[in-house]
């Protein structure tokens, strides 16, 4: 099994460097929870970095474009999170359910517990 992360942003440095310039600016309207919940300014948030370590799951990670390059017929909103098992996509988190998390941690209880009852 496989999990995806799908972050609603393009890949790239002049692209992560305007996200890190918006999410400190302006975290209300940065289009990316993910991102917001995952990574500070300019790098990934040390809890959600040990947690993905320890994962049975092998991780992947989309920005949006490269995103739309590989699954050009998945039509999600983003950002998401969803597992491949045997060639088969599902969504695991949906980007409402992503935003409701607070935190890393609360978002880590989520995924799990999706997980838990997959």
């Amino acid at each position: 099994m496989k999990l995806i992360f799908v972050y609603n942003a393009n890949a790239g440095i002049a692209a992560a460097i305007m996200d890190s310039i918006h999410k400190t600016l302006s975290p209300a309207t940065y289009a990316c929870s993910l991102c917001a919940i995952t990574y500070g300014a300019v790098r990934m948030d040390p809890a959600w970095k040990a947690w993905l370590k320890i994962q049975h799951a092998d991780s992947v990670f989309y920005h949006r474009d490269d995103f739309l390059a590989a699954y050009p017929d998945v039509r999600i909103t983003l950002p998401a999170i969803l597992t491949e098992h045997n060639g088969v996509m599902t969504p695991l988190l949906s980007s409402t359910q992503i935003a409701a998390a607070e935190s890393v941690d609360q978002l880590i209880v989520l995924i799990e517990e999706r997980l838990t009852n997959n």
